[in-house]
């Protein structure tokens, strides 16, 4: 499987560089306030590609501690159970159970 990861990567990285390669020509990006941002397409099109996957990051970072914290606070919550219980890791006892009666 590794290998088949690994020729896919590189099959990737060619395709990638292609790209990169035929898409040299400069572009003008016209921003508010007769701003004007001039230079390749490639690289335009890999910063806002970075800089959405960065929003995304960021976007997810509140979830990501969100989580973490109701994760932390329900370990808590188990072992303060466990431990008012008193058995610790061990294991549950079954419930007696009355065997049916026979059948005529």
């Amino acid at each position: 499987m590794k290998f088949v990861s690994t020729i896919v990567g590189i099959v990737l990285f060619i395709l990638f560089f292609g790209f990169a390669l035929k898409n040299t020509q400069e572009v003008d990006l016209h921003f508010f306030l007769q701003y004007e941002l001039r230079g390749p397409l490639v690289l335009m099109l890999l910063a806002f590609f970075v800089a959405g996957a960065a929003l995304g990051i960021l976007a997810l970072t509140p979830t990501v501690f969100r989580q973490r914290r109701e994760k932390w606070l329900n370990k808590i919550t188990i072992q303060s159970l466990q431990s008012a219980a008193g058995t610790g890791n061990a294991a549950p006892t079954p419930d007696s159970v009355t065997p049916p009666a026979p059948r005529p």
